[in-house]
């Protein structure tokens, strides 16, 4: 009988393989990269090499958030929000980094600046956002820059969504 625990614990095991794929091609077709941030030589440099680290370990924190997904229906194999969240944010991901590495700057900076709307509106903070905007970024950019925007805007959207519902649940409070 399939269920969310046994697809979920395909996450990682997909993230290693997709990983090792990445660095594998990088490797024998000429090396494996290392990107700066703001593509800048003297800022720091990560390796590709860590995506063998950063996507298994963000597949294994997207099957312990598929695991207590309390929005499973019963005998389905993942709850919709969870597969829409991931295969959205993948799609968005790989959409920002295909539109830098094609060199369309004006699509890149509005799908960039449509990150913080996105922060407010969805909660990006979320294992399955995380999980599928690093790996659609990956090709493009590695895994720990993506990684680090996906935590900035992430925080973001926490900070956001949890001072809506404090005003929120102030202003419905009955006073005395």
């Amino acid at each position: 009988m399939s269920s969310s625990r046994t697809v979920a614990q395909f996450a990682p095991l997909a993230a290693v393989a997709f990983a090792a794929a990445f660095v594998g091609f990088e490797y024998f077709g000429g090396g494996v990269k290392t990107h700066h941030f703001l593509a800048r030589a003297d800022l720091p440099g990560f390796s590709n090499w860590l995506s063998l680290i950063v996507l298994p370990v963000l597949g294994i924190v997207l099957a312990v958030r598929a695991k207590s997904d309390e929005g499973a229906q019963a005998g389905s194999i993942l709850s919709p929000t969870l597969v829409a969240g991931t295969l959205g944010s993948l799609a968005y991901g790989a959409a920002l980094a295909a539109s830098f590495h094609f060199g369309l700057a004006q699509v890149s900076l509005v799908l960039f600046l449509g990150l913080f709307l996105f922060s407010v509106a969805l909660p990006v903070y979320r294992a399955e956002y995380i999980f599928g905007f690093v790996a659609g970024m990956t090709i493009t950019f590695g895994s720990v820059i993506p990684l680090a925007f996906a935590l900035a805007f992430a925080t973001i959207s926490f900070a956001v969504r949890r001072a809506a519902v404090f005003v929120l649940s102030a202003v419905r409070k009955p006073r005395r």
